[in-house]
């Protein structure tokens, strides 16, 4: 079988089960082990049995829901290669937005100040936290998350990818509280799914993503809740905080964050879709908590 011969097959076959055809090319490419051209240049070439062998069980796995990246264990973010595994989410695109206004607002804020402590809650593949240390290399980044395989994922991708991350197990900011450390930023892409949401989403995602990283309670703010709770006591005066939201609950999370920090400049952004998908928070002058029983 020619390569080109076993693309058409696969194409045709993931075309006829609703499934994106385009994911055939992603697949040989990998299971070839060829970069884009090298792929496109070879498509005459014969294809060896056992390569069309893992390809096919590949094509049949993503036939059935499972998500391309999962089956070749990585995605691209930043311009970097993840590992993933179903013990994280994989990361998206519009994540990528928020590492790049967290770092532009950081310089805005902080200038040539250094080092800076920054922490990463609920860091997954550690995608955020990673590329925030490679792209300022001034930064000291905390990455935090509640399961341990998680973090040894995340871990394995720091290694491998040359960053010096410190990671902690535990809830959202609790081991950050314990030690009584203070950051210059905490960004965050918590799980803000409402739960009812399970109804109609993708069963790609539903059947293997982990829950855990995308359902937080009846309206998906059940973590920024937490979250902006505890944020005063691992504040420094001076402070930004980045939250990835989901589409249409920017101005309930930016009303949180202005409840517990009045003087602080928030920021609602668009991604490049158009949807209001990133909350910052700038903190000049850091106020106390406003008592909620007055």
């Amino acid at each position: 079988m020619k390569v080109y011969e076993a693309l058409h097959w696969a194409s045709s076959f993931l075309k006829e089960r609703n499934r994106d055809e385009n994911a055939s090319e992603l697949l040989l490419q990998h299971y070839l082990r060829m970069s884009r051209a090298s792929f496109l240049a070879s498509l005459r070439d014969e294809l060896d049995a056992n390569v069309f062998e893992n390809f096919k069980k590949a094509v049949l796995l993503h036939a059935e829901g499972k998500p391309i990246q999962y089956i070749i264990g990585y995605e691209e973010f930043y311009g970097r290669s993840f590992r993933v595994n179903e013990d994280v989410l994989i990361p998206r695109p519009e994540t990528e937005e928020l590492v790049h206004g967290a770092l532009k607002r950081l310089d805005g804020l902080f200038g040539e100040r250094k080092p800076l402590k920054v922490a990463d809650i609920g860091t997954g593949s550690g995608a955020i936290a990673i590329t925030m240390k490679l792209e300022h290399a001034n930064l000291s980044v905390t990455a935090t998350d509640i399961y341990g395989p998680t973090l040894d994922l995340a871990a394995e991708n720091a290694k491998s990818l040359g960053a010096d991350i410190q990671f902690v197990q535990g809830d959202l900011l609790k081991p950050l509280m314990a030690t009584g450390e203070k950051f210059d930023a905490v960004i965050s892409n918590p799980p803000y799914i409402p739960v009812g949401d399970m109804e109609w989403m993708s069963e790609v995602v539903l059947a293997h993503e982990p829950h855990r990283a995308l359902f937080a309670g009846p309206d998906g703010l059940d973590i920024y809740k937490r979250l902006i709770e505890e944020l005063p006591v691992v504040l420094k005066e001076e402070a930004l905080v980045g939250f990835e939201v989901g589409s249409g609950q920017s101005k309930a999370v930016a009303a949180l964050l202005k409840q517990t920090f009045p003087q602080a400049d928030i920021e609602i952004v668009h991604d490049i879709n158009g949807k209001d998908r990133i909350v910052f928070a700038t903190i000049r002058c850091q106020a106390p908590l406003v008592d909620k029983n007055s």
